[in-house]
């Protein structure tokens, strides 16, 4: 079945078309890029990926785009020949069994959640920058002032996202594409700028700081391992343009495109003004640098000055926000996916469709109250901020593994992409496919590792320097008890979501 049928080769597999087909292309690329969120991710994390490294650390920013991208090409050969939501779920049930494309989808749901409860932090970063008030509680010294004020703003942001995800998809694509539009302008203006204003050359980028000496036998290495988490926490989430296949024009020819696209332009975007804001930067020994309340912002604000200063900042409050409402989009149409294969609990309620608004309203509202629970019970938490982004990565690569994984198995055993693969016409690697694969399958396993590692650096010397392991373990365990004793027995597509000739087959067979 072609693209040019009425449900676009939904019923293919199985469903039929519920979601409105409201998307283009430039929506589809846009929601690629706002969750990768350039701007939100660079000047959320800067502090972090300097503070570790020191200039030198812009190098992780291409070694980190290198890896995903591999891993793109292999999501862009599976977003068209499955153009269907919840991609990682349900690509990973094309390449797998039940238990491994459950647990891919779980673990991505979980992921998503949790990334959304760390996305909503960034405003904590740059609002009390653009005004002291913003600043909810205490001066921003004290050891809870930040975690408690981010918590506050991250709750009013979700709020938000939650109700213009409930409103409609027509709604959530026209704020997510203006907020991109915007985000990419500032980001081009903001390099510009950054040029015309650098005070030393390229060969900053050599720079350690000496921070070589405080890694032992591991030299600089064991730094800019540290380091590259900063690039890792933000190059992810492309795959959020299939995950909307089923409301996007033609998606096995539009979803791989914005896929690539929106990797690439980030890679470009965002290595740039990491380039150029470390090569303006007026005081490279400025402590400030490799802390929370000064990073990228501080850098732009020294720059730029005030008021223009500011106006950059809103724009990337801007970002921000698109980047939530993305997170929070792609959660959705993920509990949407398996809900509709009764893959989880109340999967018909779950995987109702509103009649006014055409979107799935309860998983909305079911994923914003847990993001806003994450959130309050780590109110008094000061390393909020890290332990919350690190877990969620570290999940959403696992997530990534449990579809690059099986999509290897399958090329070993020839099975993929299968016969019939070259005269589609769609998106193919072709031979370079096995050579891709195996690298991104050993990058994100290397990544993953990299992120989980228990550092003091990150984590803490506390029990938050396990968290990973603990949380994410915990999650997996209760998530396959449950699928292994209850959730496998009831699979099965529901009827109102089954397509007409599946319905038949169903009745052939009974």
């Amino acid at each position: 079945m072609r693209d040019s049928d009425h449900d676009h080769g939904l019923s293919e597999f199985g469903y039929r078309q519920s979601l409105d087909r409201g998307i283009g292309k430039f929506a589809s690329f846009a929601a690629g890029v706002s969750y990768i969120s350039i701007l939100t991710g660079t000047f959320q994390l800067f502090y972090v990926g300097f503070g570790f490294g020191g200039p030198a650390y812009w190098w992780s920013w291409p070694m980190v785009f290198a890896g995903q991208l591999t891993v793109a090409l292999c999501f862009a050969e599976l977003a068209a020949r499955y153009p269907v939501a919840g991609s990682v779920y349900n690509w990973s049930k094309r390449l797998a069994g039940p238990t491994t494309s459950w647990l891919a989808g779980w673990m991505m749901f979980t992921a998503s959640v949790v990334t959304l409860a760390g996305v909503v932090l960034a405003y904590q970063v740059t609002l009390p920058q653009l005004w002291s008030g913003f600043q909810l509680v205490g001066d921003g010294s004290g050891a809870l002032d930040f975690g408690i004020s981010a918590v506050i703003w991250g709750g009013v942001l979700i709020v938000f996202t939650t109700l213009v995800n409930a409103f409609g998809l027509k709604l959530m694509a026209r704020v997510n594409s203006i907020g991109v539009f915007i985000e990419l302008a500032a980001a081009i203006l903001l390099i510009v700028i950054l040029g015309v204003n650098v005070v030393r050359g390229p060969s900053v980028l050599l720079d350690t700081h000496a921070l070589n000496e405080s890694h032992g036998s591991a030299g600089y290495l064991g730094a800019f391992l540290v380091a590259s988490i900063a690039s890792a926490y933000v190059m992810y989430g492309f795959d959020t343009a299939s995950s909307l296949g089923e409301e996007t024009a033609k998606p096995r020819r539009t979803a791989p495109v914005a896929i690539l696209r929106a990797v690439i332009a980030s890679f470009v975007i965002g290595g740039l003004i990491l380039l150029f804001g470390i090569m303006a930067a007026p005081d490279l020994s400025d402590p400030r640098l490799g802390t929370s309340t000064g990073g990228l912002q501080l850098i732009i604000l020294q720059v730029l000055g005030g008021p223009l200063g500011k106006v950059f900042l809103v724009c990337i409050l801007v970002a921000i926000t698109v980047c939530a409402l993305a997170v929070h989009t792609a959660a959705i149409r993920l509990m949407f996916a398996m809900a509709r294969d009764n893959a989880l609990p109340q999967g018909a309620r779950l995987a109702r469709i509103n009649k006014k608004t055409g979107t799935p309203v309860i998983p909305a509202m079911v994923t914003g109250a847990v993001a806003l629970l994450i959130l309050l019970v780590n109110i008094g938490t000061p390393e909020i901020f890290t332990a919350v982004t690190s877990v969620a990565v570290i999940m959403i690569y696992l997530a990534y593994l449990l579809v690059t994984v099986p999509m290897l198995i399958s090329r070993f055993r020839g099975d993929w992409p299968g016969p019939g693969a070259k005269k589609d016409g769609y998106f193919s690697l072709g031979r370079l496919g096995l050579p891709l694969n195996v690298v991104a399958v050993l990058w994100g396993a290397g990544m993953m590792t990299n992120l989980a590692w228990p550092r003091e650096e990150i984590y803490g010397n506390g029990p938050l320097r396990w968290i990973a392991f603990i949380f994410i373990g915990a999650v997996a365990l209760v998530g396959l008890v449950w699928f292994r004793l209850k959730g496998r027995h009831g699979l099965g597509i529901l009827p109102e979501h089954r397509a007409a000739r599946a319905d038949q087959l169903a009745e052939q067979l009974s």
